[in-house]
């Protein structure tokens, strides 16, 4: 941090910097970082003494961590903030208004395919590399513990149903009843913790996350973003898009990057696994699960 460099001009290139500097950090500044990635929505809209009141330090740090970001002051890193923030999609209700106002809506769903089919499509190179380390944490772990909430329920789910036909340990954190902080304590040291979320994230998949680095879980993150809120401190992040031309984000990548995960997982566990999968269809069927 004590380097003089070009101060980051864009919100993801300053989170980039923030992840890539943070161990070398004072503490006081790790926490003020820690706060900027989580929270980036509060930055343009909130004080400065609020904010460093929220996150737990003095406003004389956050201005004594923008100069040594390489800005003049406090004003020049919410700019990055404020820009970001002018630069986001609009919320689902103005781009529901124009799906309705479409006169084509044929079109527009033969966009919006087009558009999944090319999240699918960059898959493969967006997580060549971070695949096999994925696979590898997940062979290897003695626990394994999922969670995803709201719209990025299903993509989590699938990953939980498809890997305990195989692997009946599995379980999944589910936060009904409001029992999520109850679910959380049996997290331990040297168990793998599968989280999936995408932009707006919610405030459960940031808390599953914080109680998983907490509790020394390693955190392998299926996101939208390197910079996403669950993939600071993670193990492993695989990378996909949700971008389509719609009043929402799309799953359909999500979907697909869960069962090729699965597909390797299944790969590499070998003969172990096709013996367990051979005991879940064998149950499934004796109980009458399939329609006959």
């Amino acid at each position: 941090m004590s380097k003089k460099h070009r101060a980051p001009q864009t919100l993801e290139a300053l989170i980039q910097h923030l992840q890539s500097t943070y161990a070398e950090m004072p503490t006081q500044f790790q926490i003020s970082a820690r706060y900027l990635i989580d929270h980036p929505g509060d930055i343009p809209i909130a004080s400065m003494r609020t904010i460093a009141a929220q996150a737990g330090v003095q406003p004389a740090t956050l201005v004594r961590l923008a100069q040594a970001l390489g800005y003049s002051g406090w004003s020049g890193l919410k700019d990055v903030f404020v820009q970001s923030l002018r630069q986001m999609p609009s919320a689902y209700t103005e781009q529901a208004k124009a799906v309705v106002r479409s006169r084509n809506p044929l079109a527009m769903f033969s966009q919006a395919t087009q558009a999944q089919a090319r999240n699918v499509a960059n898959l493969p190179e967006l997580n060549a590399e971070a695949i096999p380390v994925a696979v590898d944490l997940l062979v290897k772990a003695k626990r394994v513990y999922v969670a995803g909430f709201r719209a990025s329920h299903a993509p989590a789910f699938t990953f939980y149903y498809l890997y305990r036909l195989f692997r009946p340990s599995v379980a999944m954190l589910r936060s009904e009843a409001g029992t999520l902080e109850m679910e959380l304590r049996a997290l331990q040291a040297g168990d793998v913790v599968v989280l999936t979320a995408f932009a707006p994230y919610s405030h459960e998949i940031v808390r599953v996350y914080e109680a998983a680095i907490e509790s020394g879980c390693k955190v392998i993150a299926l996101c939208d973003s390197k910079v996403a809120p669950i993939a600071l401190e993670s193990e492993c992040n695989l990378i996909f898009g949700t971008d389509v031309p719609s009043f929402f984000p799309s799953s359909a990548a999500a979907i697909a990057l869960v069962e090729g995960l699965i597909e390797q997982i299944l790969a590499r566990t070998g003969k172990k696994a096709l013996s367990g999968l051979q005991s879940a269809e064998n149950q499934l069927h004796q109980t009458g699960a399939y329609w006959k």
